[in-house]
């Protein structure tokens, strides 16, 4: 079977945008052969398919593909015959009918079917070679490629790509197939490192001997391979600075590899008087800016070093070189973050209140000072809501303080030069400015979390400040007709919505989603929000629940289904639900309720009658009314307790009575009094045991 190598070369692409690039290539030309039938049945995606890139080029590696596709005999029926002849003659039907299959009316054949006799044609597609295929279909799959932004580069052409298409190399073994895509039709020539290599193009023996002969020019184009070199090297030069080890960074780790082809380490330093600036001020300039990563001591403590990672070789000759412009870059950025962390400190940010007035939050609802008072408003009503609903303590003062100013460190300098550090300079200037740890760590905290895999405030009043300021926003935007919609989410309010989730499931902030979406609609002056928000908050939930927390979808409805709106107790509850489904006691409990549930729902109200005080029953509903009962009596304390699992575990010894209930009765009996008892049996334990989830949602195997 042959091997299959498609390398597009490129303009650099911007590196975020390589690796959906990289995977969405192989999951497309895999498709495609597949579709065409070229893949031979012995293909294992997981050893015989391979995806690799670099900024300058995209590649996919395939092995054990067909050379040729097999012909394919297939019968197609044509009109009936009393239709295709007429005495004995053939119709115009019959002979458009052959014409269409290729044949003669001669080679026709007649069939029986059930309908009647009817004419069929035997014919037989021979296969094309997948050279063939691949040339003719493969530069479509590339042009569907899904790019953030494009480009268009060739005149009078309205093909567009991330970046200029250089050069195209497609081959079969060592066979070329020209394919043809952006004014470039493919050969077996590449190119190596743009400055290691010679410069000039060198020819793929097979695509097998890919990487090596790349490496053979300073480029590595496996990923993975990149990444572990890079990470090797930093351990490597961070061992020459005794007791100091690199800040790990996964993120920083994963840009820099889409960013070099034959990557290197080099340590440099600045000089230790920058480490009066704050820590967070120097990791942004390094990292976000730089691309550099921090050195950290034995104390876990910023030391005066960082490392950058090269897309070049060091050696004695050129590494002094590097580290003194690198140094002499981040020696100027340091300089700029001083003056400027300076220079803010002479306006307080309690007299950079009204500067917010000049600060445009959205064109329909006016300024920072406006959206400031709205987040006033709301952690005020949220506040209340804790204190007196759930008597737990609010530092109201410094709650409010930090409300007022949380948007003013937008007006500093070092925020405009360095945004992503909003929020965090606003809590380290109040810091240093005297205003209280809480309304400091709350301003500091009131963008986090930005991800489901951040961090949460530290404190009660750092979480009603986040979430008073993201559903402000939402309620906002939802009045003025700014909601999400598809996959168009301009103002990220989803993950907003997200953050308010995260924070409500895993602080002791007592909130529900409920009373959000009340006191946002409420202050905005519009009720009929409620619902709106209502609605868009389940579905952010369910993607917490997913997501965050792995829940399988049918726990996710079955526990969503019982209450949604306290999520700490919604995520106990979801959590319980999974340590017990594997459970074989607990899945035919859950069995039981859907068959209770589907009875239920086709039994009409209209035949209930009221059941007599004393009527005979079978003795299996009077062991699953007995046994219930008595399961009931202890499963309500557990489950009130919140001991979730412990109340499943007790649910799930019903099983041998609900097994024979279904096994001996007959529940739509014709007695309307012997119906409707054991209708009432079923109805009670449905609503006695889903206060923790709708178990009837919980996919068995019946």
């Amino acid at each position: 079977m042959p091997d299959f190598l498609l390398e597009i070369g490129l303009e650099e692409i911007p590196a975020r945008m390589i690796p959906s690039a990289e995977a969405e290539l192989l999951r497309r030309t895999l498709a495609l052969l597949g579709k065409e039938a070229l893949l031979s049945p012995a293909f294992d995606p997981l050893t015989d398919a391979r995806s690799y890139s670099t900024p300058r080029r995209l590649a996919v590696f395939l092995s054990n593909v067909e050379a040729q596709q097999s012909d394919i005999t297939e019968e197609t029926t044509g009109p009936a015959v009393k239709i295709a002849f007429k005495d004995g003659v053939p119709t115009p039907a019959a002979e458009a009918f052959a014409r269409k299959s290729g044949l003669t009316v001669a080679d026709l054949k007649t069939i029986s079917t059930p309908k009647g006799d009817y004419l069929a044609a035997t014919i037989t597609k021979k296969g094309r070679s997948a050279a063939e295929v691949i040339a003719s279909e493969l530069p479509k799959e590339i042009a569907a490629l899904y790019w953030a932004k494009n480009m268009r580069w060739i005149p009078g052409s309205n093909e567009r790509f991330v970046r200029p298409v250089l050069w195209l190399a497609c081959l079969l073994d060592d066979t070329i197939v020209p394919i043809e895509f952006a004014g470039r039709t493919a050969g077996r020539a590449t190119y190596g490192h743009r400055v290691l290599s010679t410069g000039e193009p060198f020819d793929i023996q097979s695509p097998t001997s890919y990487l090596a002969q790349l490496e053979g020019e300073y480029v590595i184009a496996d990923v993975e391979a990149r990444r572990h070199k890079i990470r090797k090297a930093l351990d490597h030069v961070t061992r020459t600075v005794p007791g100091a080890r690199w800040r790990e960074d996964e993120a920083l780790v994963d840009a820099v590899t889409h960013l070099t082809e034959w990557p290197d380490v080099l340590l440099g330093s600045f000089e230790p008087t920058y480490l009066e600036l704050p820590e967070e001020v120097l990791v942004t300039v390094m990292r976000d800016h730089q691309k550099y990563f921090a050195v950290e001591d034995a104390d876990g403590k910023l030391a005066p070093h960082f490392l950058t990672v090269t897309n070049i070789a060091l050696n004695d000759e050129n590494s002094a070189i590097i580290k003194q412009g690198n140094e002499r870059v981040l020696r100027a950025r340091f300089n700029d973050a001083r003056f400027f962390w300076e220079f803010d400190q002479r306006t307080p940010l309690t007299d950079r209140v009204k500067l917010l007035e000049n600060v445009t939050f959205q064109k329909d609802l006016g300024s920072y000072a406006k959206k400031s008072q709205d987040v006033l408003e709301l952690a005020s009503r949220l506040a209340n809501a804790v204190m007196n609903g759930y008597h737990l303590p609010v530092d109201t003062e410094s709650l409010y303080i930090a409300a007022r100013l949380a948007k003013t460190d937008l007006t500093t300098e070092l925020v405009k030069e360095f945004t992503e550090l909003q929020g965090i300079i606003g809590g380290l200037y109040a810091r240093s400015q005297g205003i209280s740890k809480i309304a400091s760590d709350a301003i500091y905290d009131q963008y986090i979390p930005s991800s489901m895999d951040d961090l949460v405030p530290r404190s009660i009043e750092g979480a009603i400040l986040g979430v008073a300021d993201r559903s402000s926003t939402i309620a906002r935007m939802f009045s003025i007709g700014l909601e999400p919609t598809g996959s168009k989410d301009p103002f990220a309010l989803k993950r907003a919505a997200n953050a308010i989730v995260k924070i409500l499931a895993e602080t002791n902030l007592p909130v529900t989603i409920s009373s959000v979406c009340i006191a946002s609609a409420e202050f905005s002056n519009s009720f009929e929000l409620t619902t709106k928000l209502d609605s868009f908050f389940k579905e952010r939930i369910e993607f917490y629940l997913r997501e965050a927390r792995g829940q399988a979808y049918d726990v996710i409805k079955a526990v969503m289904a019982a209450g949604a709106y306290d999520l700490r107790d919604l995520v106990a509850r979801s959590e319980a639900v999974t340590a017990v489904r594997g459970s074989a006691d607990f899945l035919a409990v859950c069995a039981g309720f859907k068959r209770m549930k589907n009875i239920l729902a086709q039994a009409s109200e209209q035949e209930r009658v009221e059941v007599p005080e004393v009527v005979t029953m079978h003795p299996a509903e009077q062991a699953l009314r007995s046994a219930s009962s008595s399961v009931n009596e202890q499963f309500v304390p557990l489950a009130t307790n919140h001991q979730y699992v412990e109340a499943l575990e007790m649910l799930a010894t019903l099983r041998p009575q609900i097994d024979i209930f279904f096994e001996e009765v007959m529940v739509m009996d014709p007695d309307p009094y012997v119906r409707n008892g054991r209708l009432g049996l079923l109805d009670g334990i449905i609503r006695n045991f889903s206060s923790i989830a709708d178990f009837s949602e919980i996919v068995t195997s019946n």
